[in-house]
């Protein structure tokens, strides 16, 4: 049985409390262009996952409870979780664990029900990050960005890349393997999920494809989703201000409904963050 580990993370803001969670290979530093207007309406934690960032490592068996358990320390009672890639699977298994600590779940670019074919491809991309984890990093960088964005803002590219390359090789392989097997586990529990939930993601994203999110929003009792056109997997990066507009709506519908009364949100300065899909 795995033992939770603390983990290093910030808080910023003050209001009800709203986690971040990040993706494989990354750290919290990936909400940064997120961070100022959600932490204007809520107590906004970052936190670095098991095995990256400033966290403890994470071992070879590691498992997608493990990795809640780890986060449910710092839900201090209740929050909304919003979980990008892996982390919205740990955010899931949260949801189907305890979820009386989960005022919502906001899904960025998640994974779902993975077909054959899809399995294959997540299974190789794994085994050529055993073999050769430079490569495996900058082949996914250039799958997580469309082209367009990535000649606006090498910079940024190069960063994201710095960070794949910076997280200790065996905590990476660890914790891809619950990424790669994560959305399987979860798939016939998210009909017991009680939590308001939203899953959101590109629309040109290859790896956690619109029809993902429109399986989770079918698969949650009352889930929605929306396809943000034009981008590719890192939302939080690409289209900061739709994603931010996205949970804030989200959280808010969730405060309403769970307490009658109108929710603390900042006025809105993005319209329209793409389209919702139908269940």
């Amino acid at each position: 049985m795995s033992v939770s580990v603390r983990l290093a993370h910030e808080t910023h803001g003050a209001g009800t409390r709203l986690v971040l969670l990040h993706g494989v290979g990354l750290d919290r530093r990936m909400w940064d262009r997120c961070l100022p207007r959600l932490a204007a309406a809520h107590r906004v934690v970052l936190a670095d996952l098991r095995g990256h960032g400033a966290s403890p490592p994470a071992g070879d068996g590691t498992t997608l409870a493990a990795l809640a358990d780890d986060v449910a320390a710092l839900l201090a009672g209740g929050a909304h979780l919003v979980g990008f890639s892996l982390g919205a699977l740990v955010a899931q298994r949260l949801a189907v664990d305890r979820p009386e600590l989960v005022a919502s779940l906001t899904l960025v670019s998640p994974v779902a029900d993975r077909s054959a074919a899809e399995r294959s491809a997540v299974a190789e991309r794994r085994r050529r990050a055993a073999e050769d984890f430079g490569a495996s990093a900058r082949a996914a960088v250039d799958r997580w960005f469309t082209p367009r964005w990535r000649a606006r803002e090498p910079e940024t590219a190069r960063a994201v890349l710095d960070t794949l390359l910076s997280t200790d090789h065996a905590s990476y392989l660890a914790c891809y393997d619950i990424f790669a097997t994560g959305d399987a586990e979860l798939w016939p529990l998210l009909p017991g999920v009680g939590a308001p939930t939203l899953a959101i993601t590109g629309g040109d994203d290859p790896g956690s494809t619109p029809e993902m999110t429109r399986r989770l929003a079918a698969r949650i009792p009352g889930g929605r989703g929306i396809v943000v056109p034009d981008t590719r997997h890192l939302l939080p990066l690409e289209r900061p201000d739709a994603l931010a507009s996205a949970i804030l709506a989200h959280t808010g519908r969730a405060a309403l409904a769970r307490t009658g009364s109108t929710p603390h949100t900042p006025p809105s300065t993005t319209p329209s963050t793409g389209q919702e899909c139908s269940r």
